[in-house]
């Protein structure tokens, strides 16, 4: 079975990213499931992919509210369309437009294909996670596990989280590296070599 690696990208922060794997025996419909899963969105709106090219424009639309593929239908059926049916070149690209009204906007793009499924892993399956995802609604709370994760990725404790500053300067020395102003005037007249 071959497996599809795409890398969707938010188009307002290409840094934000998901990378996701899918067979090309499942349809556009379990894509679209997946893509709403890893960045935390509701799923309660329509949805479209459009074939793209290398300058990401709009071409023939996939959408989520139509059933059935008709001929010379404005709209292809995720519902009906596998995704392999529509991979003609290795850097396929597609648009993802969720929820028309506010147009989140994402690109989507073949990165990798791979002859074998990996053994034990349920497709799609979301491989990376890469920036934070946007807020669907408004602005999202502070999650804790989110606030553990910035502290693993810059290694910050807790102490220097809520305070906002490192340990420097305490234990009543000032924070000329440790010398007090005293000594500094009566080594080098003022703390400067000329």
């Amino acid at each position: 079975m071959t497996i599809l690696r795409f890398r969707i990208f938010w188009e307002d922060d290409d840094q934000t990213y998901r990378d996701i794997e899918i067979s090309g025996s499942q349809t556009f419909l379990d894509f679209h499931k997946a893509i709403v899963q890893a960045y935390e969105f509701d799923g309660k709106h329509p949805a479209s992919f459009y074939e793209s090219d290398d300058k990401w424009k709009y071409g023939r639309e996939l959408n989520s509210e139509v059933l059935v593929n008709k001929k010379d239908a404005p709209a292809l059926s995720m519902l009906k369309t596998p995704i392999s049916a529509l991979i003609s070149i290795p850097d396929q690209k597609f648009m993802y437009v969720y929820d028309p009204v506010k147009k989140w906007i994402f690109h989507v793009e073949l990165i990798s294909v791979l002859k074998e499924e990996v053994s034990r892993r349920v497709y799609p399956f979301l491989l990376r996670k890469e920036g934070i995802a946007p807020a669907q609604y408004g602005i999202k709370g502070v999650n804790p596990d989110k606030i553990m994760e910035i502290e693993e990725k810059y290694d910050l404790g807790a102490d220097e989280m809520a305070e906002g500053f490192g340990n420097e300067g305490e234990d009543g020395e000032e924070s000329t590296g440790g010398e007090s102003e005293e000594t500094m005037s009566e080594d080098t007249g003022g703390g400067f070599d000329e």
